[in-house]
């Protein structure tokens, strides 16, 4: 018998649903007011944050041994899942892994930006397997050191790649598989490691990683920026140690140049300017939250391509969990003729939620660009406004991933004596309906949680369709009408699925 979460319940749906269409309204009648740059608060000048801060950036080593106890988790994670027990609540590995790691780390992505990939594992061992180097810059010795071939020069392979993960994790079931869940590991330290002995600096973190673009392309939400403290300065600085480091500093991994950095997609917060920089000219500071997605960032072409189908997949993960899912594969596999190839008809159901939200997209882009009547391309159209899909995505994200984090986890500090889960038995039922009734929250806290998550998102990206359609057509005003329409769409499909019954992970 397949457990299942309760879904928001209506009296919820139906006051979010009015809010939605209030700030419909508003963003269609308000007057557009001019974008500002918004504060910038110091995190250095914090009485608490600001030492600790000091203390992880100016020198190499304390990120250095946060890094090995991450190597050592994300180890423990292979063994684990490699030789512990097949039962996936009782395995460390698919715990950590699926009910943990990846909603703590989406979380994470708000309040501190891409701080996950300063301590990536997957990067560290790639780096030790390769270089053979602890915290202090070394000759790229067992690497190539070839540049990234122009054609792969953009996050296009990262996005395959994303697409090609969420493939094999909802097609084999790998998170109610410890073991495939360790293959998996091992795969991505397989990528990452064989791109670092092949390309120069950190191409993998750069172009290839799906959860490290993720991360990069969700921090422009963030309240958190690496920026120079007097940008006057860097426009003076001609020997650039931000960006070729220093005798005893590795360079930017991505390319980074710090006095021209307007946005965070690309950073990995490794902290390696904020050490070069002989001027200590670079530092952590707070900014309003969502102030790259709403207007600093720049639009491109492959960018725009991965934030419409991020939107795409956080949708598809939702909907592979509704109760009704597996009938829809066996039903479409029938209607092509194949019944028993239920993998095939799976393959088929994500290919369709890709396209359609991507055609949905490219229809309201030409319906606003045809009532502004612009002359501009189109292209322009489809890349600036593709920015609204961030808060959409990162929003219902979230609230999916809570109800895992919140009724899944619990039970989770026992795995700690037993990682590996030695003689252990399945779940009985009566052990399932203690863990469905004992959350780690109240359940109308959880509600009101991913209730407010969904009006963020959609009230973000109501600021998102407004102030890019006005930096592309200062006189758009209400004919940005089709793409709010866009926005509060995806927003009801989003809440919708939130009211479903949603089938336990595991």
């Amino acid at each position: 018998m397949t457990m299942t979460h309760p879904g928001l319940p209506w009296q919820w749906g139906l006051v979010l649903l009015l809010l939605i269409c209030l700030l419909g309204v508003w963003a269609v009648i308000a007057p557009m007011s001019q974008p500002g740059n918004g504060y910038r608060w110091k995190l250095l000048a914090l009485p608490v944050a600001g030492p600790l801060l000091r203390f992880f950036t100016v020198r190499p080593w304390p990120l250095w041994i946060l890094r090995i106890g991450m190597v050592s988790l994300f180890l423990l994670v292979i063994v684990a899942g490699l030789f512990g027990t097949p039962i996936p609540e009782r395995n460390f590995a698919t715990m950590l892994t699926w009910n943990l790691w990846w909603t703590g780390l989406i979380i994470s992505v708000f309040f501190l930006g891409s701080a996950w990939c300063a301590v990536c594992p997957w990067d560290a061992l790639a780096g030790w397997l390769v270089h053979w180097r602890g915290w202090r810059r070394t000759q790229p010795a067992g690497s190539l050191n070839l540049r990234v071939p122009a054609g792969l020069r953009n996050v296009l392979p990262a996005l395959l790649l994303f697409i090609g993960l969420t493939w094999l994790e909802l097609g084999f079931g790998i998170t109610t598989s410890p073991y495939l869940t360790a293959q998996l590991a091992l795969l991505m330290i397989i990528l990452a490691t064989l791109s670092l002995a092949i390309f120069e600096r950190k191409a993998f973190c750069h172009y290839f990683c799906p959860v490290g673009r993720t991360v990069g392309f969700y921090s422009q939400l963030a309240p958190v920026e690496l920026r120079p403290v007097d940008p006057d300065l860097c426009a003076r600085c001609t020997t650039l140690e931000c960006y070729h480091g220093t005798n005893t500093v590795e360079p930017c991994p991505t390319h980074l140049v710090m006095g021209n950095l307007r946005q965070n997609t690309y950073c990995t917060s490794c902290a390696n300017c904020s050490q070069a920089c002989p001027d200590q000219n670079i530092a952590w500071q707070l900014r309003p939250p969502s102030q790259e997605a709403i207007q600093d960032a720049r639009p491109h072409w492959d960018e725009a391509w991965f934030m419409i189908c991020l939107l795409a997949l956080t949708l598809f993960h939702g909907v592979s969990m509704l109760p009704f899912f597996e009938n829809w594969v066996s039903m479409l596999a029938r209607v092509v003729g194949a019944p028993g190839q239920l993998l095939s008809s799976f393959s088929l159901l994500l290919l369709l939620s890709l396209l359609i939200p991507v055609l949905i997209y490219l229809i309201f882009i030409w319906l606003t660009r045809w009532l502004i009547g612009s002359v501009l391309a189109y292209k322009r159209f489809f890349t600036g406004f593709a920015f609204v899909a961030l808060p959409l995505a990162f929003a219902y994200h979230l609230a999916h991933n809570l109800n895992h984090l919140v009724r899944e986890s619990v039970g989770f500090g026992t795995l700690l004596s037993n990682p590996l889960g030695m003689a252990t038995q399945p779940l009985s039922m009566l052990e399932k309906h203690h863990r469905y009734l004992q959350i780690l929250i109240p359940e109308d806290v959880l509600f009101g949680m991913q209730a407010g998550l969904l009006l963020f998102g959609f009230w973000i990206s109501l600021k998102v369709i407004r102030h890019r359609g006005h930096s592309i057509v200062p006189a758009a005003g209400w004919r940005l009408f089709p793409m709010i329409v866009f926005a509060a769409g995806f927003t009801g499909f989003q809440l919708w699925l939130l009211m479903q019954p949603m089938m336990m992970r595991m």
